[in-house]
């Protein structure tokens, strides 16, 4: 009797702890799965907000500025900087930014906004076309860890224990849900920026982050606040189209 029991709680133990391993992710790649398959039927496929963006300078001075956004899921942003008559901000579309100024394009480049990628993208297109753009900015997906942030377990995607200067992105671990990444700034290499998703909110069936906050050298030097926040709203595809900045506003009658 007391072996049948003792090879009951064995196998038991053993079920058990193949399946914490099965559902323990073993690279990036796996992550990225898991964010996507959580919410792939839930994801909004069109958000727009107003947004509070403020400057933290070195000298103590602060610029604060209005936003407003437009988003297509996957791989579209639209960004209208301060009145939208002005005519200034930036459009990006899969991997590409325009920046038009006064109504004028003044510049056409190549650029991945891995906050939209990791923050949105993600639970919206394949995991794989997310995983290779995730590579191919540099980010390690063979390793993955877990670590703990604001109180709660994450998986941390790209260094290894106590490394905060690779590149790499932090996924809440029961949400699934992005919340962190560390990378080079693009103004400054030889500076990390530190980037965190705040304030989640429930938007329509799935979650949205209603503050943004970047921070450098522990220091807080940029932050986003939404308002406004729609889901699923028909957005005209001339919204992201460059040549039709002037005359196509999701903000505009």
């Amino acid at each position: 009797m007391k072996l049948s029991r003792m090879l009951v709680m064995s196998t038991s133990c053993l079920i058990l702890c193949t399946l914490a391993a099965a559902q323990q992710p073993r690279d990036g790649e796996s992550v990225i799965r898991a964010m996507h398959d959580r919410y792939q039927t839930s994801w909004y496929k069109t958000v727009t907000f107003t947004q509070k963006s403020t400057t933290f300078n070195a000298d103590g001075k602060t610029k604060v500025e209005t936003w407003f956004e437009a988003a297509s899921l996957p791989g579209k942003l639209r960004i209208d900087i301060g009145n939208p008559s002005e005519n200034n901000g930036y459009v990006m579309t899969d991997g590409t930014l325009t920046t038009v100024k006064n109504g004028e394009v003044t510049g056409v480049g190549p650029y991945v906004n891995m906050l939209l990628v990791l923050g949105f993208d993600a639970y919206t297109q394949d995991p794989s076309v997310t995983a290779k753009v995730v590579k191919d900015e540099g980010y390690d997906l063979s390793k993955v860890r877990e670590d703990t942030w604001d109180g709660k377990l994450v998986y941390v995607v790209g260094a290894d224990n106590g490394d905060l200067k690779s590149k790499q992105f932090w996924v809440e671990k029961d949400s699934l849900l992005f919340v962190r990444v560390i990378a080079a700034s693009r103004a400054d290499a030889a500076k990390l920026n530190d980037i965190r998703f705040l304030d989640y909110r429930k938007l329509a069936t799935a979650r949205i982050a209603a503050r943004v906050e970047v921070h450098s050298g522990d220091k807080l030097i940029f932050s986003e606040d939404y308002t406004d926040i729609q889901a699923d709203v028909k957005l005209d595809p001339a919204v992201f189209d460059p040549k039709q900045f002037n005359t196509t506003h999701w903000e505009k009658p």
